[in-house]
């Protein structure tokens, strides 16, 4: 790899930054692409595929062999609120690669015993997250029903770009935030962002079924998410 090149590829990745490290197979010539970056043609569309799927593979492109090598931020989901979706919730997005965190202000809520094996913070979400900013790669699932513990979570994530943001509640309870929102002074795209009710529509019914209808969104925006690096998407 070219010094140079390996010295961005470090740098995004201290940054939460991701990347694809593009090599040519046949005169050795690499470069590394950010996600910002516009890239033309087909090796646009290979481009964009590293960055969707995280995964390494060659790409045969106009004649030339090229082997594209993604880097990407691990996924981080922040829970908040520490209830009982948020408990079927855990064990699952551990076990699909996320970093997890919840956070609850409610201390008989946030206990290591209902939460075994998992991050946890008791404390208010505007104090963590002045600690520990969200970032595009970091989804935010707001499950308490409670304003003054959603509401700045969700309006910290819009204005991250996370690429997921999720909030449980009713439509009518919905349209009640969407004012508030508007009032801290998000804009209709922003807020229009929001899935709510959370989770993909299957029917849940209980808990459990409430979480698994969530993480499946999750990861449907994870690897499906918008990039910028094409010049024409692929499909």
């Amino acid at each position: 790899m070219d010094p140079y090149s390996l010295k961005k590829l470090n740098a995004l990745r201290m940054n939460r930054q991701a990347a694809v490290h593009v090599t040519d197979l046949g005169d050795g010539r690499d470069r590394v692409i950010e996600e910002s970056d516009v890239v033309a043609g087909l090796l646009g569309k290979a481009v964009l595929r590293a960055f969707r799927q995280g995964k390494a593979f060659t790409a045969e492109i106009d004649g030339r062999t090229f082997f594209l090598n993604p880097h990407l931020p691990p996924p981080r989901l922040v829970v908040i609120g520490a209830v009982h979706i948020s408990q079927a919730l855990a064990p699952m997005a551990r076990l699909s690669g996320f970093d997890l965190h919840i956070i609850d202000p409610r201390t008989a809520f946030a206990t290591p015993h209902r939460f075994p094996e998992t991050r946890l913070t008791d404390d208010w979400p505007e104090t963590v997250l002045a600690q520990e900013p969200l970032d595009p790669y970091t989804a935010v699932a707001a499950l308490t029903h409670d304003p003054k513990i959603d509401d700045h979570a969700l309006i910290a994530a819009l204005k991250a770009d996370c690429f997921y943001v999720g909030a449980l509640g009713s439509r009518k309870t919905h349209e009640a935030r969407v004012e508030r929102l508007k009032q801290a002074g998000l804009s209709d795209k922003q807020i229009a962002r929001i899935h709510a009710p959370i989770g993909l529509d299957i029917g849940a019914a209980n808990p459990a079924e409430i979480a698994v209808a969530t993480l499946a969104q999750i990861i449907e925006a994870l690897r499906k998410r918008g990039l910028q690096v094409a010049g024409a998407r692929a499909a």
